[in-house]
């Protein structure tokens, strides 16, 4: 689980969705149907490309280490 794309899944979703809002706009699409269409495409876009950010800034900041795979299955759930 990646915390630092769902932070991001909200304001990434408002740019696409307001992005694509626009285009539709400039294309000269005025109705419901087009607008409800662009909605629909930046909430299916807005996981998959806060992840794609997420990991890039991970992957370009020094300070950050990615746990290896060994780390990962030896890490146990804190006590209850």
């Amino acid at each position: 689980m990646d915390r630092l794309s769902i932070i991001l899944t909200l304001p990434v979703g408002a740019v696409i969705v307001g992005a694509l809002v626009i285009a539709i706009f400039s294309a000269g699409f005025y109705g419901w149907t087009a607008i409800t269409l662009a909605i629909v495409i930046g909430m299916l876009l807005c996981w998959p490309v806060s992840y794609l950010i997420s990991r890039r800034i991970k992957n370009r900041d020094k300070g950050w280490e990615t746990p290896s795979e060994e780390e990962r299955a030896n890490q146990s759930l804190p006590e209850v």
